[in-house]
């Protein structure tokens, strides 16, 4: 193992900060067209980052590009780490957000796609900020590295690969195109055409045009960030949140399969176990929760509001995106226990949901399934097949190791939070909601409270779950691990 190329480490990060410099110009030009206060924090914000990324980019461009897979998960780490430090500082400098530890924990939460916020007054930020909130949850949601390499031809070479499977989540990762460049483009375009399709569908109901806009790219990453501190539930609008369920299940489907199903390939979409398994958890936990809710009396109206209601809170949950239409919270430990489920394995690998993934948990329960024939039939050879695919005993052997790390990293942050004043409910719901990104906690930190009562400590403890939930584990904690940084 050679020592780390840190020069090409460094370039890149530069180049990928100069992007972000560019997406700052959107929210920008929003802020110069209503006027507001805070264009001389974007000003002043774009100055900072193009400077610095521009600096890096050029100080080490003449040096080696060799990239192996030690400098792409350095890379994709750090990218997200000063991705939120540069991206934090509209909020700070506007004085929005008058904290470094609040400001970073509101924009690593936005990156990630988490949806959690400190923000307790939504409704009070210009324009130019809500839309920063937005659209640093759409670009994260399909992911700023996957973003690079379908603009960037020089990193279509090997060390491409590498930065994409270090970011893009889920086990495996369906290659559309030879060319990774190619592949990342295709899955962009999808992407932006599923946003696309939504504004307009937002637009002809009771949303105006920049909330649209702001929702409909929140939605596809199932980000969850609102421009109404009451969320969706401030419309009041069934054709909304119809809308929105709907949109919340496609970003929740492998995107890849989508693109096929787009070229008019339904089969592959609908024969995909995961996609099937997906959608039978959706409605399954939905009829459970409907039929509890009709018999503790905790009906919302009429039976198709209460069943809307509840097929809401499912599809905001299981897609991790955070919208909220009611406190399910409060509905008591039943329904709780249902929705911890769902925030903890979350929808399909290679969507922009968070979770462990749908497919973990069905390869996780065929296995069991098979432990069980093995013990009456020893000597028997009974696979693992996933689409009629035989899964390999190492592959499962590597579930196995990601569900343990991830249960003991909820754990060892829940303690975290009980020790700094949580009840056992918030410790671990929180725990869950951020490793999990999916936004909501539990108890003074549901749907109707804010993360800004939680102690400075116990957010940099989120925030650190937020980027290891959205980048699967491995590829930050490796970093943590001695012999990522001996040369051999």
């Amino acid at each position: 193992m050679s020592e780390i190329n840190y020069r090409i480490v460094a370039r890149i990060i530069g180049i990928l900060l100069c992007f972000e410099a560019l997406f700052m110009l959107l929210p920008l030009s929003i802020s110069i067209y209503y006027n507001e206060s805070d264009i001389e924090a974007f000003l002043l914000t774009v100055a900072i980052t193009a400077i610095v990324g521009i600096s890096s980019a050029c100080i080490f461009k003449r040096h080696s590009n060799q990239m192996g897979k030690r400098e792409g998960f350095l890379i994709v780490s750090t990218t997200w780490v000063f991705f939120s430090l540069f991206g934090m500082l509209p909020f700070f400098i506007h004085g929005s957000i008058d904290n470094v530890t609040d400001a970073f924990f509101e924009t690593m939460s936005g990156w990630t796609t988490t949806g959690a916020s400190i923000l307790d007054d939504i409704e009070s930020l210009p324009h130019g900020l809500l839309f920063w909130r937005s659209l640093i949850q759409w670009l994260g949601g399909m992911g700023i590295i996957l973003f690079t390499l379908a603009v960037l031809p020089m990193l279509n070479s090997g060390g491409g690969i590498q930065l994409f499977n270090a970011e893009v989540p889920g086990i495996t990762h369906d290659k559309l195109r030879p060319r990774i460049s190619e592949t990342a483009k295709r899955l962009w375009i999808v992407y932006l055409s599923i946003t696309l399709l939504l504004i307009i569908l937002l637009v002809l109901g009771p949303m105006n045009f920049f909330d649209a806009v702001c929702h409909a790219m929140t939605t596809t990453a199932t980000g969850g960030y609102s421009t109404k501190q009451n969320s969706i539930a401030y419309w009041d609008s069934a054709y909304i949140e119809y809308v929105i369920i709907v949109f919340m299940l496609i970003s929740g489907i492998n995107f890849s399969l989508v693109y096929h199903a787009a070229l008019g390939n339904y089969k592959k979409l609908f024969q995909d176990e995961e996609t099937k398994w997906f959608l039978f958890i959706v409605l399954l936990a939905t009829a459970i929760i409907s039929a509890g809710l009709f018999i503790s009396g905790q009906m919302y109206g009429d039976v198709e509001k209460t069943i809307r209601t509840a097929l809401f809170q499912v599809s905001t949950c299981i897609t991790t995106t955070g919208f909220a239409t009611a406190d399910f919270s409060k509905w008591g430990p039943f329904f709780n226990v249902i929705i911890f489920c769902i925030m903890f394995f979350g929808a399909c690998g290679g969507s922009t949901s968070g979770g462990a993934k749908t497919i973990r948990m069905v390869i996780l329960l065929k296995n069991t399934v098979n432990e069980f024939y093995r013990h009456l039939h020893p000597n028997a050879i009974v696979p693992v097949r996933i689409n009629r695919r035989v899964i390999s005993y190492e592959l499962v052997s590597k579930i196995l190791a990601f569900l343990f790390v991830y249960v003991l990293v909820m754990a060892i942050s829940a303690l975290i939070l009980s020790a700094l004043g949580l009840t056992f409910e918030e410790a671990f719901g929180c725990t869950l909601s951020c490793i999990s990104n999916v936004g909501p906690g539990f108890g003074r930190m549901s749907s109707d409270f804010s993360f800004e009562i939680i102690p400075s400590f116990g957010k940099w403890v989120l925030a650190f779950d937020m980027l290891i939930g959205r980048l699967e584990l491995f590829t930050v904690l490796i970093l943590f691990s001695p012999y990522f940084w001996k040369k051999s």
